[in-house]
C-alpha cells in the first residue's frame, strides 16, 4: 500500500464518519432520542475515527520510509 492509497483510504472513512455524525444529530433533532441507536452511532463514529488514525500512520510511516 502506498502512502496515497492509505491517505484515500482516510478520506473514505472520513466520509463514512460524516454520514454518521449526521444521522446523529438527525437522531438529536428528532425529540425523543432513542439511546440505543446513540450509542451505536457514537460506538460507529469512535470505531471509524480509530481506523482513520491508522490509516493517516499508516500513510506517514510509508512517507517517512520512502524519505
Amino acid at each position: 500500500m502506498s502512502a496515497d492509497e492509505a491517505l484515500a483510504r482516510a478520506e473514505e472513512l472520513l466520509g463514512r464518519l460524516d454520514e454518521r455524525r449526521v444521522a446523529l444529530e438527525r437522531l438529536a433533532d428528532a425529540g425523543e432520542v432513542d439511546g440505543d441507536a446513540a450509542v451505536d452511532l457514537i460506538a460507529e463514529i469512535a470505531e471509524l475515527a480509530r481506523q482513520i488514525e491508522a490509516e493517516l500512520t499508516r500513510a506517514r510511516t510509508i512517507a517517512d520510509a520512502s524519505g
